[in-house]
């Protein structure tokens, strides 16, 4: 990768996104995109209502810089309605401008320069971003297939004087991986025994397929050391408004927004009143939600399966992960980089989100956010894909 001259040295390797890379390909050979997760579909057309309302009301001049009143109300009572969990609407929940802003403020926030922030791998790309931007040091440790666990003294080996942070993405992206309750009670002991703060990704909350989505935050011990963050792009389907939240107690909720005023102030303000409305949907919302997207998973493994690949069923989130050495091929980034142009197909090479190169070669993501045509025309053009350098089995 050729060296940027006007960024600073800790952003050197960060100029563009994998999602970026591909859409870009995509958009240039007309093909089926399979590799950034936004939905074919809109959310809820109620919600579409409430933030016309809003701006007919006037609401369009700059919000709280922690958030409307109603969408952090209605998130206290969406924690209150799935986890149990009880949080102060004015000291203990932040309106962020997606989870990605989240991210970034917390890390920014509780990292001095040298710390170090463990994260899982894969990893989604903006962490190691925000931990470089941060000046600290990311710790990686691997989750491997087929099941994506990890390595219980491998988490404890990653500890050292200089840790911070764990970061967690439960449901995880890439690998559609949920973690078990022995897997957090394991990492809820390392965060205690250690002093760690754990800032948790929960976006893909509302989409577990099997197993059960269990906040870390409801844990012993890490109701005072838990960032908690999601999103409202991913269970309401409008990626585009970038509304997001984080849930912290008091204390760290503080550091987090001193550090998030600085770089949004303040966030979309019809589009979270349309969001504290999406928040209150009924319960066959989210289990029409959740159900739809199990069907479209079943839709897109099967097909993949029928191509050739091996795929790792995922237990949630709307991303599936295949292995391409059954098609031929050893190497996911040189596959993902044929495919826009050989048969019109973009997805996303899992090895940008690894340290361990090795680990994540063969590895490929395809969303299922996506329309069953989408999905049956990708299917189709994959059909078509002549056999790798290493040829089929």
């Amino acid at each position: 990768m050729s060296r940027q001259p006007y960024l600073t040295s800790r952003l050197q390797g960060y100029d563009t996104t994998i999602f970026s890379t591909m859409s870009a390909l995509a958009a240039e050979h007309d093909a089926v995109n399979l590799g950034q997760g936004y939905p074919d579909d809109d959310g809820p057309d109620e919600v579409k209502d409430a933030v016309i309302a809003a701006i007919r009301d006037g609401r369009n001049q700059y919000a709280p810089g922690h958030g409307v009143g109603p969408l952090r109300a209605a998130v206290v009572e969406h924690q209150r309605r799935f986890y149990g969990i009880e949080l102060d609407p004015d000291t203990e929940v932040t309106a962020t401008a997606g989870a990605t802003e989240a991210l970034c403020a917390a890390i920014l926030a509780l990292c001095e320069v040298g710390d170090e922030v463990i994260t899982f791998e894969p990893y989604y790309d903006s962490y190691v971003a925000n931990i470089a931007m941060a000046g600290a040091v990311r710790v990686p440790v691997t989750l491997r297939a087929p099941d994506w666990s990890y390595d219980p003294e491998a988490l404890e080996a990653a500890v050292g004087p200089r840790t911070r942070l764990i970061v967690l993405n439960s449901p995880h992206n890439p690998t559609g991986k949920v973690f078990t309750r022995s897997e957090l009670e394991h990492l809820a002991s390392v965060a205690v025994a250690h002093d760690l703060v754990v800032v948790t990704d929960e976006v893909y909350e509302h989409l577990v397929f099997d197993g059960e989505h269990i906040p870390i935050a409801t844990l012993p011990g890490m109701r005072d050391r838990t960032v908690t963050i999601s999103s409202a792009g991913k269970t309401f389907s409008f990626t585009g408004w970038k509304i997001g939240w984080m849930c912290a107690a008091p204390e760290l909720s503080a550091a987090v927004r001193a550090a998030k005023q600085w770089l949004s102030f303040s966030n979309n303000t019809p589009g979270q009143f349309g969001i504290a409305t999406a928040l209150a949907l009924g319960d066959d919302y989210y289990a029409g939600f959740r159900s739809d997207y199990r069907r479209r998973r079943d839709r897109l493994v099967a097909g993949l399966r029928e191509v050739g690949l091996e795929v790792h069923e995922p237990a949630g989130t709307y991303f599936a992960t295949a292995d391409v050495r059954p098609l031929g091929y050893d190497d996911g980034m040189d596959f993902c980089q044929r495919l826009p142009a050989e048969v019109g197909v973009a997805a996303i090479p899992n090895v940008a989100f690894y340290d361990d190169v090795d680990a994540g070669r063969p590895y490929v993501r395809f969303a299922f956010c996506k329309s069953d045509a989408t999905i049956d025309e990708a299917v189709a053009r994959l059909a078509k894909l002549a056999p790798g350098p290493g040829g089929r089995p």
